[in-house]
């Protein structure tokens, strides 16, 4: 890790430090079209990425880019409502920073969601699948560079991603909120263009049930920075060949939102285990 980025890390700590003193020990990240999910935080402190040394604003429409602290069934937690994207043209650094200071400011659990394309028909638009485990086809990877050791080892250990005890919370809690939770394989593509049908069918021949454009590299710094991962995936379309049909960012959002009300179900449910 360079100086400049160390140097991006303490200083945007301390920016939300003077903001929010009791920083919440579990955080979720919201993706396209997911980001009502913060407006039923309570007693929330908003603060825009712009205002946070090292967050980037980001440029996709359904992400607002703020970061929110308050309560949720009695839990304290962070929501960043929208992420940056590998497509907009950032670098590694600008990806891995955030979640580094979300490590820096004592974050425990980390929630990723996102709006995904599903490979397998069982997955239809609107399905929730919890991300069992993930393919980074895209070979984007924001741990290159110079490691921190105080963050985490140089080669660090992926034989577990997403957190088995996390894992069985959500599904835990999925079943006591009436919430169907299927699991599958993501898989990460930097997009911005949707696949083509060749690339799908040859995702779903790898063993990938999703597919999308982010999540992977925020899993990959946080796993490395000890922070337990569980990723969620609200499937918003049918990959490329499977339906039909063309595909749209405004289908995605679309689709998000009406599936979210289930996601907010579940993650209440999840919140209420703690």
């Amino acid at each position: 890790m360079t100086q400049k980025s160390s140097s991006l890390i303490a200083s945007g700590a301390l920016a939300i430090q003077a903001r929010i003193a009791d920083f919440p020990k579990t955080a979720i990240v919201l993706g396209s079209g997911l980001g009502h999910f913060a407006d039923a935080v309570s007693g929330a402190t908003t603060i825009p990425f712009g205002d946070i040394p090292g967050f980037s604003k980001s440029t996709v429409v359904g992400h607002s880019g703020n970061l929110i602290a308050g309560e949720m069934e009695g839990q304290r937690i962070a929501v960043m409502q929208g992420r940056i994207h590998a497509y907009e043209g950032h670098g590694g650094p600008a990806i891995a920073t955030p979640i580094r200071i979300l490590k820096r400011l004592g974050v425990e659990w980390l929630i990723l969601t996102n709006a995904a394309g599903g490979l397998q028909l069982e997955m239809a638009p609107g399905s929730l699948v919890l991300i069992a485990d993930h393919i980074n086809f895209a070979q984007f990877n924001p741990l290159i560079g110079p490691n921190d050791d105080s963050f985490g080892p140089r080669f660090p250990d992926m034989s577990a991603p997403y957190d088995p005890v996390l894992c069985g919370k959500l599904e835990q809690a999925a079943q006591a909120a009436g919430v169907l939770l299927k699991k599958g394989v993501y898989l990460f593509v930097t997009g911005p263009n949707f696949e083509t049908a060749a690339e799908i069918r040859m995702f779903a021949k790898l063993g990938a049930d999703l597919v999308g454009m982010s999540t992977v590299p925020e899993c990959l710094v946080a796993r490395h920075a000890g922070i337990r991962v569980a990723g969620i995936s609200i499937v918003t379309n049918y990959g490329t060949g499977l339906s039909g049909e063309p595909l749209t960012h405004q289908e995605t959002l679309a689709n998000a939102e009406r599936a979210g009300q289930g996601l907010e179900q579940l993650l209440r449910a999840f919140l209420r285990q703690l």
